[in-house]
């Protein structure tokens, strides 16, 4: 037998308390039947653990205090314990109960808690759940018996027409009454349409004015100067054009922009022909054209009393002043537009396109005279019937109110050398320019000098701003071009240039191209 540790021996009650070791090992005894009483030992089992030892710091710690067995103290605690304040008087009469209330709990004093519902004295069987189903009227219906009415009178006339029954004569005066109301009607409606007057007539006489009205002054300037216009028609294997012009000499001669007549130029299959105010069509020829100028002459043969228009002086035009421009837009001939002069002096430039060749800078007179593509080549007059200007170009595509035309004084030279020579030379000074606009300097940048040319001779250079010709103003390359062709060729000509921040004076030659 193994010896067993006395468990009835009392606990020190300052040793904390230690389960069993997990490695001991208890022993299992079983009764022998064949030995004498005594126990005999089978086996031994390892005890399964049951806790991880407490060291005695831990249980010095949270240990039971010495002489307490049980889990709470029996001993008062000599902490102060919480008191509770009697509450505060005004809490107190809002939330506690009523003097001599007996209830924890508000009742609504008009509500019947507790009360039971007196019972019926008549029968329901619907409150009865023990009630057997049964086929019966309503507990609470009371049958009553109804006795079927007696059939009334039969309606008459009267009672349909009017409710109530009526004699049999009052009804024939109605009817009587009825037919003589008939009868006026018919003969008012037929008075009255027979005094309609009739919808058409053969006598209506009309009220008019025989008197010649009198012509206003743009009629009369139009009447004088549209014989003298004429429409150009140009027409080729791949398509054709029209514009306008207008008759200088009675010896056929016409003057016309250059891109109008540009396809029959260029392509000795196109036909050229002009068409006169009264339809009279007429072949004609190219006398000279200046791609330069966007000006030609076109000269026809064998026209009999031609009406020459009478040419004035575009120096003299001032802005706002009245003009007239004449032409075929879009292939309507005899058309008359009118206008004022907007401004002179505007440089415009033209550049070569899929049928035109001509390479210009136009000194333009700008104009709100409606002009259209087919007016180019006819002429702008003035309030007395005179040419001032040819018109040329617009602002865009069509009539927006900014037209241009080139000033009769520089087409009188022109329309004189392609007359006499059927070509004409301008002056140039052998330089090429871009425009430059900055904060030092408006004017036009000599991009390259021809070398022995006018501007070389003059001591002009590369990089240098020419900003005065002729004392006009020079703020770009389009105004130079203008300027150097409205001078003389051979006549010193006083101009002005910056170069590296200083502005210099000199005089140059112009040559002809």
């Amino acid at each position: 037998m193994t010896d067993t540790p006395d468990r009835s021996a009392p606990a020190d009650s300052s040793a904390p308390v230690v389960e069993p070791d997990t490695a001991a090992e208890s022993a299992v005894v079983e009764p022998d039947p064949a030995a004498d009483d005594r126990p005999t030992v089978v086996e031994r089992r390892p005890v399964p653990p049951r806790g991880v030892p407490v060291s005695p710091q831990t249980a010095a710690v949270f240990g039971r205090p010495a002489g307490v067995t049980g889990s709470f103290s029996t001993v008062p605690s000599e902490r102060p314990q919480p008191q509770l304040a009697p509450p505060d008087p005004v809490l107190a009469e809002a939330f506690g109960r009523p003097a001599g209330a007996a209830s924890s709990l508000e009742r609504d004093p008009h509500a019947d808690y507790g009360r039971t519902e007196p019972e019926s004295d008549v029968a329901d069987p619907w409150r009865d759940p023990a009630s057997a189903a049964q086929l019966a009227a309503p507990a609470l219906s009371e049958s009553k018996k109804t006795s079927a009415a007696a059939p009334g009178p039969k309606l008459g006339l009267g009672d349909l027409l009017f409710g109530r029954r009526v004699t049999w004569w009052a009804l024939a005066s109605l009817a009587i009454v009825a037919i003589l109301i008939g009868v006026a009607g018919g003969l008012v409606g037929r008075y009255t349409a027979e005094a309609v007057p009739p919808l058409n007539s053969e006598n209506v006489k009309l009220n008019i004015d025989d008197s010649q009205a009198a012509s206003s002054p743009i009629a009369k300037i139009a009447q004088g100067v549209a014989p003298a216009i004429v429409m150009i028609e140009v027409r080729t294997p791949a398509g054709g054009g029209t514009g306008s012009g207008f008759v200088v000499s009675k010896d056929g001669y016409i003057v016309t922009n250059n891109h109008v007549i540009s396809m029959a130029a260029q392509d000795k299959s196109a036909k050229l022909e002009v068409v006169f105010a009264d339809h009279q069509r007429v072949p004609a020829r190219i006398a000279g054209r200046d791609t330069k100028t966007d000006l030609a002459v076109l000269k026809v043969d064998d026209v009999e009393g031609l009406k020459v228009s009478a040419l004035g002086d575009s120096s003299r035009l001032e802005i706002g002043q009245t003009v007239i421009a004449f032409g075929a837009p879009l292939g309507l001939d005899r058309t008359v537009t009118t206008g004022i002069v907007s401004a002179v002096d505007r440089p415009v430039p033209l550049r070569p396109d899929a049928v035109s060749d001509t390479d210009a800078v136009l000194n333009a007179i700008q104009t709100d005279a409606a002009i259209n593509p087919g007016n180019s080549g006819g002429p702008l007059v003035d309030a007395k019937g005179r040419v001032i200007g040819v018109n040329t170009a617009v602002a865009g595509s069509g009539s927006n109110g900014l037209g241009f035309a080139i000033p009769i004084d520089e087409v009188k030279p022109i329309m004189k050398g392609l007359i006499s020579d059927g070509k004409v030379s301008h002056p140039q000074i052998g330089v090429s320019a871009s425009t430059v606009r900055n904060d030092r300097v408006f004017g036009a940048k000599v991009e390259s000098v021809s070398p022995g040319g006018p501007a070389a001779r003059a001591g002009l250079k590369l990089k240098d701003v020419i900003t005065e010709f002729g004392g006009k103003p020079v703020e770009g390359a389009n105004e130079l071009t203008v300027a150097v062709r409205m001078s003389k060729v051979g006549k010193d000509v006083k101009f002005k240039y910056w170069r590296d921040g200083r502005v210099f004076s000199g005089t140059i030659k112009p040559a002809a191209d």
